[in-house]
Parts: C-alpha cells; structure tokens; sequence
C-alpha cells in the first residue's frame, strides 16, 4: 500500500532519534508476522511511544503499524492531518464499536494495528489492568496477537517529565504470539495476554542499563517509580 505520508514520517523521526543520539536495544523482531494482519499489544509510559513501538515494525520488511489513539489527537490542528494522512485509527469513547469495526477491517486486510491495551500511560512503570478489546479484535479478524514491551521513553517525555539529553537506551522486547479463536473467553486471554506483557517488562528492564533503583524502574522490580496502589493505578500482584 502506498503512503505517501506515513513513510517520510518515519524517515523523519528517524532523523531526529539519531539527532539526539538514541541507543536502541531490541529482541524478538522475528515475533511480527512478515505479512498479514496481527494486534501488536504495547505497553504506554511515554509520550513517543507510539512512534517508537512503531520500529520493530519498520525493521521487519519495513512494515507499518496502524495505530488506535483517541479522537482528540485527530481533531488537533497540527497533528490531525498527519494522523488521518498514515492512516491511524480514531477511537471515540462514546462510539468505540466504529473504531472496533475500522480496526477489525484493518487488521483482515493485512494490516498491524497497534493498540496500547492499558488505555493511558503508566505513571508506576508497571504493566496496569488492561482492556479487553485487543484480544476481541484479534479474534473478530483471525489474526494473532503480539504483545510487546517498549521501555526507556519515559526518560525522554512523559508525565511531568522532558528530557532529550543524549545518550539514552530505548529497550523493546517483542513477545510470542497470542492465538485467540473464541470470543467466549476473551477474559481469559486478555490475563493471559497482561501476565505476557509484564514478563516481557522484567525481562526487558533486567538487561535496561543504569541504575536498578531509578525513577522509571517499577518499585516491583527495585525501583523507585510510585507504587500503582500509591497513585490509584489498580494493580494485581502477582
């Protein structure tokens, strides 16, 4: 597919992540299908996560991702034309069955559609409850599920945080897909699909360089990010 908009956008934040001297760690590409549709399941603590999450993507035959994000982000002046021009996926809570039916079309047309299934950004670094909607997607369309975590934004830009000094490490880890046929235990799946989803993050923050102890490592895993319960961001233990 032809995308005339989407593509120099990419070359673009190529650009600017080598201008501020990113180090990129990233395993498990193979995990994305090399074609065809599939949910790729992200976790969310930076503003740039969609752009980042977007690169395993990228360095697996150049693919795109079609990315669900809510309404507002559309209807902006500046970033408006550029979402509807790649093509992205509008979700209005009021109306969430229209983004549901565009993403199932997406997704049987061959497309990865990316969703961050937390539904807004973590400020504890760990993995909150997620929605079910990904695994209800992937089964609607016949097509696997990929979780993936995205770590090392949030150093970058994230709540009350803006920090582009150079030399930082962004880690990714693509898990193994998530096969869902029934729409009667997406429940089920979608545990499954959480639990994945924080292996991945302490798989991904055991090999993350620097200090253990640091703002943007979960207190879970050593570090000193607010606990979920500390901040109203339910959160089961497991």
């Amino acid at each position: 597919m032809a995308d005339p908009v989407y593509r120099p956008i990419v070359t673009g934040f190529k650009g600017f992540f080598a201008a501020v001297g990113l180090k990129f760690d990233i395993v498990g590409v193979d995990n994305i299908p090399a074609t065809g549709g599939a949910v790729i399941a992200i976790n969310h603590t930076s503003y740039l996560d969609f752009a980042l999450s977007g690169i395993p993507a990228h360095r697996r035959g150049k693919r795109l991702v079609r990315f669900m994000a809510k309404d507002s982000v559309f209807k902006h002046r500046v970033s408006g034309p550029f979402m509807r021009g790649m093509k992205h996926i509008p979700v209005d809570r009021d109306a969430g069955s229209q983004a549901f039916r565009a993403a199932v079309s997406a997704l049987k047309e061959g497309e990865l559609v990316g969703v961050f299934p937390e539904a807004t950004m973590s400020r504890s670094m760990d993995i909150k409850p997620i929605k079910s909607g990904a695994v209800r997607m992937a089964v609607a369309a016949g097509v696997p599920i990929v979780p993936m975590c995205v770590f090392g934004g949030a150093r970058l830009y994230s709540y009350d945080h803006k920090d582009f000094k150079r030399g930082k490490t962004i880690a990714m880890t693509v898990g193994a897909p998530i096969y869902a046929t029934r729409a009667d235990n997406a429940e089920e799946v979608t545990e499954q699909l959480r639990q994945d989803m924080r292996a991945l993050l302490d798989a991904t923050v055991q090999r993350y360089p620097g200090p253990k102890d640091a703002w943007w490592i979960p207190a879970r895993l050593g570090g000193s990010a607010p606990r979920p319960e500390d901040i109203g961001e339910a959160d089961i233990q497991s």
